[in-house]
């Protein structure tokens, strides 16, 4: 971590001040570093299963059980029945966020240390078209198999769901319940075309990476105008031993679980999930199952998917809201959304692990963004990442405001903000050693500031005043400069009044 300092020993009579100054090393010639010790410890682990953690969605049993006899078209109304596009499936906002403002596409660059770090395949449908009395067979053999009518799901967990009008919930619920069900094959719970389907099936693998052993790709067997009739799974390996596949990724999830839990606030067990992740894994375009977060977790080799769907799962593992999100960064990508204290971030662990790994793409807001990655499909009605409290505070092994003990109001954007606080920390009346500090934002400020101290107009901002009514006749000033993340400057002031 690179620290600045410099040292100002100040001796003046009477309102007569005489200031000398030692110049900045970093910024200016003749500054000095400051050892600062601003390692974050990190929370020791500790073994807890996986069935204590209460999971984010809820389910309801009805004490009877209710059969759904699944419609049989006949010609004129399957003629009638228009394909459509996943948009008609969808309520198009998620209801009390602010929606995404897509960024110009063109614009798009892909930095040089992370080219070629994707790996996202966007789902996949193998669709066969056959005649109608074909389809009428196959929905009345089939049937819906589980509808999951008795589920429910939380938005705040499950945006997907939230996205979808009541026929494309019915669906999700539908293909989830059979997912979990190991039950491969069945039809439409409802007349639904191609494109509804396939959005429905989009939403639950969005949502849900717990189904690591369910593929992104299905296969679906539609009518001449698009309507679907049968639904086919695709399950990976592990649903061949599945229990043995679902001990190994709990067993590998609590390895970073146990020591998120220590890590104190929603931002401290997020950053710790963030740096085990990439510290556990390692990016292979190869890998298998590389769509998984069981590729990612239990098999420590993975693409973007694999990242954001590991990420995905051990946050809602700790109750904290985060989204796999997918659109264009040069290739097809994912990364993740998180929901913190005052808003929404984008994370991409992908892209932060390199060697050295870094923060670059961790908590950033949509206009940090801008330039490199754009949501694509479901995800541009995810929400719009603005949050700021907790924004860049990790950055080229620079402290932030939080290992600080400082909230974003604490900071100072203005000259005669930052004089004030110093007469207002400094005064009270007495003579002796006070010690103070404040935080300033922005490069411009910094100058102006250091520029103060320079020419040392400092005087007439605070220092005189506060001599004269201390009822000091000299005093001595010592400052440490210590720059931050996010272009700040923290500044602690020794002020000896005699």
């Amino acid at each position: 971590m690179k620290k600045l300092t410099t040292l100002f020993l100040i001796s003046w009579a009477l309102l007569m001040l005489t200031g000398s100054l030692f110049l900045f090393n970093s910024l200016y010639p003749g500054w000095t570093d400051v050892l600062f010790d601003s390692s974050i410890p990190q929370s020791q682990e500790e073994n807890l299963s996986l069935n204590e953690l209460p999971l984010p969605i809820d389910t309801e049993t009805t004490k009877e059980t209710v059969s759904e006899e699944v419609p049989v078209s006949s010609p004129s109304e399957i003629e009638e029945l228009q394909p459509s596009t996943f948009e008609d499936v969808l309520q198009n906002t998620l209801p009390g966020t602010e929606q995404y403002e897509e960024p110009n596409r063109s614009q798009i660059e892909v930095p040089d240390e992370v080219a070629g770090k994707n790996g996202y395949e966007p789902i996949q449908e193998q669709r066969e078209e056959i005649p109608i009395e074909d389809g009428e067979e196959i929905k009345e053999r089939l049937g819906p198999g589980e509808t999951g009518d008795d589920l429910t799901f939380d938005p705040m967990f499950y945006p997907y769901y939230e996205m979808l009008n009541d026929k494309g919930k019915h669906l999700y619920r539908q293909i989830f319940a059979n997912a979990t069900a190991l039950n491969t094959n069945f039809s439409p719970v409802e007349q639904a075309s191609s494109g509804e389907v396939k959005t429905a099936f989009e939403a639950v693998c969005n949502d849900h990476p717990e189904l690591f052993y369910m593929d992104t790709a299905y296969a679906a067997k539609c009518l001449r105008n698009g309507e679907c009739v049968e639904i086919q799974l695709q399950l990976n390996s592990t649903a061949s031993n599945l229990d043995n596949a679902m001990a190994q990724f709990s067993q590998k999830s609590e390895e970073i679980l146990g020591g998120a839990r220590n890590a104190g606030t929603n931002y401290e067990k997020e950053r710790y999930v963030h740096d085990r992740l990439i510290e556990l894994v390692d990016y292979s375009l190869t890998a298998p199952m590389n769509q998984s977060a069981y590729s990612a977790l239990v098999n420590g080799k993975t693409v973007c998917a694999g990242y954001a769907r590991a990420f995905q799962y051990l946050m809602q593992q700790l109750g904290i809201p985060c989204y796999y999100t997918t659109g264009y960064a040069g290739e097809n990508h994912a990364w993740n959304i998180v929901s913190l204290e005052d808003g929404f971030y984008n994370v991409d662990s992908t892209w932060d692990d390199t060697s050295p790994a870094t923060y670059h793409y961790f908590n950033k807001t949509d206009e940090d963004y801008a330039t490199t990655h754009v949501r694509d499909g479901l995800s541009i009605y995810l929400p719009a990442c603005n949050g700021q409290m907790y924004r860049s505070q990790e950055s080229d092994g620079k402290r932030n405001l939080t290992d600080l003990g400082l909230k974003p109001e604490d900071v100072l954007t203005s000259l005669e903000d930052y004089f004030a606080n110093c007469y207002a920390q400094a005064m009270d009346g007495e003579k002796g050693t006070k010690e103070f500090s404040n935080v300033i934002k922005g490069t411009d400020l910094f100058q102006e500031w250091y520029d103060t101290y320079n020419n040392e107009s400092y005087k007439e901002g605070y220092a005189s005043q506060l001599l004269t009514d201390s009822g000091a006749s000299s005093c001595q000033l010592t400052l440490e400069v210590e720059e931050l993340a996010d272009d700040m400057y923290y500044i602690h002031h020794v002020l000896v009044l005699q």
